[in-house]
C-alpha cells in the first residue's frame, strides 16, 4: 500500500498509522490467556482510538478474550470499543 493511503486513513480516523503498526506487531506473539497482557492491549487500543472504556466493559472484553485465548487483531477490539459510544 502506498503512503497516500495511510495518510488518508490517518486523516479520516485521526489514528496514527505508526501506532496501529506498533500495536499489530505487539499482538503477534501476545499471550491472550494472560489477563494482564489482555488488559494492556485493551487499554492501548482505547488510547489509540481515543475512547474511554468503562471498567465494566474492560472486564467483559478481558473475560471474553482470556476465556477463548485465541489470537486477536486490532479490528476485533476496535469493534468492541465502537459498540461503546463515548
Amino acid at each position: 500500500m502506498d503512503n497516500q493511503f495511510f495518510k488518508n486513513v490517518e486523516k479520516k480516523t485521526g489514528v496514527n498509522m505508526k501506532d496501529i503498526f506498533e500495536l499489530a506487531n505487539s499482538l503477534q506473539n501476545a499471550n491472550f490467556k494472560d489477563e494482564q497482557t489482555v488488559r494492556g492491549v485493551v487499554k492501548r487500543v482505547a488510547q489509540i482510538a481515543n475512547r474511554k472504556v468503562p471498567k465494566e466493559l474492560e472486564d467483559q472484553i478481558v473475560k471474553m478474550i482470556t476465556k477463548n485465548g485465541k489470537q486477536l487483531d486490532f479490528n476485533t477490539i476496535a469493534n468492541m470499543l465502537n459498540n461503546n459510544k463515548k
